[in-house]
């Protein structure tokens, strides 16, 4: 599978997670859950999550996150630059992974550094 597929993938189950995440916490306008929820599926809140998961990442997960961002791209959107845009492509592409290959338990530790 292509990375950018995989990137896509994992930015849907990302957002799924941090969605249903604030539901369960008793959110229950769609006001404030698309609020919050946009917070912690930014760019930013993404690299920083990778960032602080490296720890916890094998070899093979490590150079797929290298060559992660190493994917061409579009123009990261004004809110970021590049550096941490392709960081939370990288990310994305790694929650996609973690899904594919079942590794909820990772999967959950990696995600759960998303929700502020």
């Amino acid at each position: 599978m292509p990375l950018i597929t995989l990137a896509y993938y994992g930015d849907a189950v990302h957002t799924l997670f941090v969605r249903t995440a604030y539901l369960n916490k008793g959110l229950e306008t769609a006001g404030n859950l698309h609020k919050i929820s946009s917070k912690s599926c930014s760019a930013t809140v993404q690299a920083k999550a990778l960032e602080t998961s490296e720890e916890i990442l094998d070899d093979y997960e490590k150079n797929l996150i290298r060559r992660a961002r190493n994917v061409k791209t579009h123009k990261p959107p004004k809110s970021c630059d590049l550096e941490v845009y392709k960081k939370a492509t990288a990310f994305e592409v790694l929650v996609g992974y973690l899904v594919l290959k079942k590794e909820y338990e990772k999967l959950q530790k990696i995600l759960e550094k998303t929700i502020i």
